[in-house]
């Protein structure tokens, strides 16, 4: 495999292995708390309220999120939230018991995302200002911004993204309401891009088909308008259209980032040194998920819907091994942001013998469900998509593929 996707392997490899005090000595215990308050016995949209946990907290790990982050992202509907009511610790007293066990900074994020109106926060003051069109034109001039901060310390605060961004998210942060007791908020904008990436990250863990029938999200664009009280949950089983949605968080999240950068920049520049305000969380470190290219890319609402539509049909009517192959390479050049198409398309070549396209499709789709950290196809786990991947990706290389349905059902091992 390239070094890069080895990389991405060795960190996802304790998680695959179930090795959870190698990862942090103190998480075997975090979950037996969670598992002892009942975590593993609440519904939560894709399965259980205790997995949905540990796979945000894989996550978040993956994207290389600080450790509070991470440990916000293991507990953080535990006193439930704007958007589930899941208080498996009682707000009231049980934030000295959660204190204890995942520390001060951790604890305080956690209550804080616990108490925010999300939905106006991350989507309605936020993510519905901006076009896809126009976040595409503001991520390529953030980029010149930022470059010319750094390499020639010029510093344009009339900037066409810079004001609109500063008009949405000042850089001295924002007030909200308590959702429970109406009182002000303060969240500062280090802290509203952390809640932007941990929103990805839940997101992406939790949505399906289902929610697409339960808002009658047809447009793809997840705007939360319908309310078909009728839908059946699980549903199809469809991979879900939510990826438009996860590449804006993405593409806002980045231009908070680069805003903070030039910010910081401009500070070091004026005092001859870094200055960290403690009071904007500049502690915070704001790190880039890779998804959709770092998040650089923004994926049209219509092309995810063409590229699921057409990876559907591939792995559900099949048919001649030619068809479904063009079906996949059309979904590929839609949507190539996901690892699933990749992997499927790696399998319909190795049965066509076509060994050395295998393996190229099978790095690929194993380089994104790492980088991913969840799978988009959810009608089996990550780990279940991550083995496939590397058995197909060691047959590739071996140049060899079952002839027979026993021969199929023999293969497993991976070296």
């Amino acid at each position: 495999m390239p070094s890069s996707t080895e990389t991405l392997l060795e960190r996802a490899r304790p998680f695959l292995r179930g090795e959870l005090q190698s990862i942090d000595e103190n998480l075997p215990s975090l979950v037996g708390v969670l598992q002892s308050v009942g975590a593993g016995e609440c519904w939560h949209k894709h399965g259980s309220f205790l997995h949905h946990l540990l796979d945000i907290y894989r996550i978040l790990t993956l994207w290389k999120a600080p450790h509070s982050v991470c440990l916000c992202g293991l507990f953080h509907s535990a006193y439930s939230n704007s958007y589930v009511n899941l208080a498996i610790f009682d707000p009231s007293t049980g934030r000295e018991v959660v204190r204890r066990h995942v520390g001060h900074q951790a604890e305080a994020l956690i209550h804080l995302f616990c108490v925010v109106p999300r939905q106006p926060l991350i989507h309605d003051d936020l993510l519905f200002h901006y076009s896809d069109q126009e976040l595409v034109q503001h991520l390529a001039e953030s980029e010149i911004s930022l470059r010319n901060a750094k390499e020639k310390g010029v510093f344009d605060g009339e900037e066409g993204w810079r004001k609109k961004l500063q008009g949405l998210v000042p850089a001295e942060g924002v007030e909200v309401k308590h959702i429970r007791t109406g009182e002000g908020v303060h969240v500062s904008r280090r802290i509203v891009a952390v809640f932007v990436m941990m929103t990805m990250a839940d997101f992406c863990d939790q949505l399906f088909g289902f929610q697409d029938v339960l808002f009658d999200n047809r447009n793809g664009r997840l705007e939360f308008s319908g309310n078909n009280l009728e839908a059946l949950w699980p549903g199809d089983g469809k991979p879900g259209l939510w990826l438009n949605s996860i590449s804006r968080m993405g593409a806002v999240y980045n231009l908070i980032a680069r805003e903070e950068e030039i910010l910081i920049e401009q500070k070091r520049r004026k005092v001859g040194g870094v200055v960290v305000d403690v009071e904007r969380n500049d502690d915070i470190e704001l790190v880039l998920p890779p998804v959709f290219d770092d998040c650089t890319k923004v994926l049209e609402a219509e092309d995810q819907i063409v590229a699921r539509d057409l990876y559907w049909e591939a792995v559900c009517e099949r048919g001649l091994p030619t068809k479904v192959e063009d079906l996949l390479v059309g979904c590929i050049s839609k949507n190539p942001f996901v690892g699933e198409p990749y992997v499927v398309l790696s399998q319909v070549c190795l049965t066509e013998g076509k060994f050395e396209e295998a393996e190229k499709h099978a790095e690929k789709g194993l380089r994104l469900l790492l980088e991913w950290g969840c799978p988009w196809d959810k009608r089996t786990s990550w780990e279940g998509w991550v083995s496939w991947t590397r058995v197909l990706l060691m047959k590739a290389k071996d140049k060899s593929w079952p002839q027979t349905s026993w021969g199929i059902l023999n293969l497993g091992l991976v070296k």
